[in-house]
């Protein structure tokens, strides 16, 4: 006979659900069991050199074993009615705490008398306790320590669960991030593809094939440089310029001498490690904002250097710039979603992901007119 029970899961399709045997082996069992084992363990230890300080009979410590067999045999039976009643409301579960803990106690105490009973020193008879000292015995001490236990097993409890859901809560956090950087990897701009591929149709039109297979040989490099790269990867600066080169000599197709491209990077970080991509989403917004959109066209000036251990990765254009309230927006973090593939809030996002506090996106005004978009990272060099 099989032991796991079938149930239907979907479109009818039978999954085979966890037997009795499974779920009183996980995790949750084995952390109750094993708190439950110790902590009656630990009761039984203490009393035990109590008594043994004391100089009671080893008969007498040796009921102290029946007392903490008692005492975890009828916990362990409030644990299944605790979970019998945990969906419930607040102050059914309330109710079911202060009469299961008073009903183990009572049953608890005459145990626990007996072997007080039997060895105390001038072996008085169980009728000289009388009814009075049993109840002082349940309220004064045993319903106190059911009490105990039940605050500690709910207190437990409510703290797993909380981990748990808090877990839960960072996976599908982490889960939801790692899904929009891979979609990002896929993510190209549907204007930039669209014209690229518009500017080889015309191109091949006026029989101007070398031109148009050169461009074609870019597009290509760059989409399998594009596609290749881990979004939440590392890469070196002078790989990244050298993609941020591709997509420029791409776009020089269609603006010719409208697109002017002033490199400064400083020899000693060309070796740096930097994000994949992390040019690509700025240099898009340079082109479409100061290039694509004017008549005359525009520069783009991209710079690198260090100021002390942090990387400065600078995009810069002498196109329109940004007004001093969506400046403003863009210093504070708030959304500000452009026409480009990446988008600058979630280069932003990728910075915090990669460095936290110490990678930085920062916006201003550009001394050639324009608008400025500094990234810092931590200067870290990749060895040749």
């Amino acid at each position: 006979m099989m032991n796991n029970k079938t149930v239907l899961v979907g479109e009818g399709k039978p999954v085979k659900g966890p037997d009795n045997h499974e779920r009183f082996f996980s995790e949750g069992h084995r952390l109750f069991w094993s708190l439950q084992f110790s902590g009656w363990l630990g009761w039984l230890v203490l009393f035990a050199l109590r008594d043994t300080y004391w100089n009671q009979p080893i008969e007498r410590i040796l009921m102290l074993v029946f007392d903490a067999g008692a005492g975890f045999l009828l916990t362990a039976i409030l644990r299944y009615c605790y979970q019998q009643v945990w969906n419930r409301s607040i102050s059914i579960r309330l109710v079911t705490i202060l009469l299961g803990s008073l009903l183990a106690a009572l049953i608890w105490q005459p145990i626990k008398n007996y072997s007080q009973i039997a060895y105390l020193s001038e072996y008085q008879s169980v009728y000289e306790f009388g009814i009075s000292s049993y109840f002082a015995g349940v309220l004064g001490y045993s319903y106190f320590v059911i009490l105990c236990w039940s605050g500690l097993y709910f207190g437990l409890k409510f703290y797993r669960l909380l981990v748990m859901q808090t877990q839960r809560s960072i996976r599908a956090e982490s889960a939801l991030i790692d899904a929009q950087l891979q979609m990002l990897r896929y993510q190209l701009n549907p204007h930039f593809l669209f014209n690229t591929l518009n500017a080889i149709s015309t191109l091949i039109v006026v029989k101007d094939s070398q031109r148009a297979d050169a461009m074609v040989h870019k597009l290509s490099e760059f989409l399998r440089y594009s596609l290749k790269e881990d979004p939440m990867g590392l890469n070196s600066l002078e790989n990244e310029l050298r993609a941020t080169a591709l997509y420029l000599d791409i776009e020089k197709v269609r603006f010719a001498e409208r697109l002017q491209l002033v490199t400064e990077i400083e020899p000693d970080v060309m070796n740096a490690e930097v994000p994949s991509l992390i040019f690509q989403p700025l240099v898009e917004n340079a082109v479409k904002y100061a290039v694509a959109d004017r008549e005359m066209g525009g520069r783009i000036v991209l710079t690198a250097g260090l100021e002390g251990n942090t990387l400065l990765l600078k995009v810069l254009d002498d196109g329109p710039g940004l007004s001093s309230a969506l400046l403003a927006k863009l210093t504070l973090g708030e959304e500000f979603q452009v026409d480009s593939g990446l988008g600058l809030s979630n280069t932003r996002k990728r910075l915090y992901h990669l460095y936290g506090d110490a990678g930085q996106l920062e916006f201003s005004q550009a001394d050639i007119g324009g608008l400025s978009v500094c990234i810092r990272l931590p200067f870290v060099a990749i060895p040749f």
